[in-house]
């Protein structure tokens, strides 16, 4: 049997990837979490060969859950499904160490069908978001770019941002500027929605 854990943070969207999954002759959900923070202890106490892991959880993002996952358990497969087919997901996914990366609304026997492949060393990417995420290249953003973009997201003025993140003013206002321009975007609110949609955040 193929031992799964299934992390996402919508009860009812977890129950329903595992009763569907349950209906699979050789695969097993032995695991659930509601948090990305605890993928890495139930991956260790259950003794799982993949993890299913959702994109947007509390405690840390399916990528940031994956990274964890692949430095400390590296024989684990890795599956990332995302409600939301953002380019820069995929390429974040990948970097992280993913296997496979899937849309939600592909058909359950899609989701089975990767994880048996995932298991034979094949890698699995939703060829639509492949080609998405090809076409729009890579993030623009320095890592520090996106720290100031994503504390920004609140409204907070530069002087707060400064405090949150232990920069000077001036600083926080040439980060900001920089990734303002990068996005081709009018003000910082227009370049965090722009670089939210492309999953760069």
């Amino acid at each position: 049997m193929i031992r799964v854990l299934l992390a996402e943070d919508q009860a009812m969207v977890r129950e329903a990837l595992a009763a569907l999954l349950g209906l699979e002759p050789d695969i097993e959900v032995v695991a659930q979490v509601a948090r990305g923070d605890e993928v890495l202890a139930a991956a260790r106490a259950h003794d799982v060969d993949v993890a299913l892991l959702d994109i947007e959880m509390p405690g840390a993002t399916g990528i940031e859950a994956a990274a964890v996952l692949h430095r400390e358990l590296p024989d684990l497969k890795l599956v990332v499904l995302t409600t939301f087919g953002r380019p820069g997901y995929l390429r974040g996914a990948m970097e992280s160490g993913a296997d496979a990366f899937l849309v939600k609304d592909a058909p359950a026997a899609r989701l089975a069908e990767a994880i048996r492949r995932v298991l034979a060393g094949e890698r699995v990417i939703d060829p639509a978001l492949a080609a998405a995420a090809l076409a729009e290249g890579a993030n623009p953003l320095t890592d520090r770019e996106r720290e100031v973009l994503r504390a920004a997201a609140d409204g907070s003025t530069n002087a707060d941002l400064a405090a949150t993140l232990h920069l000077s003013p001036g600083t926080v206002r040439n980060y900001l500027s920089t990734a303002i321009q990068k996005l081709a975007a009018r003000n910082r609110t227009e370049a965090v929605r722009i670089a939210r949609d492309k999953g760069w955040l």
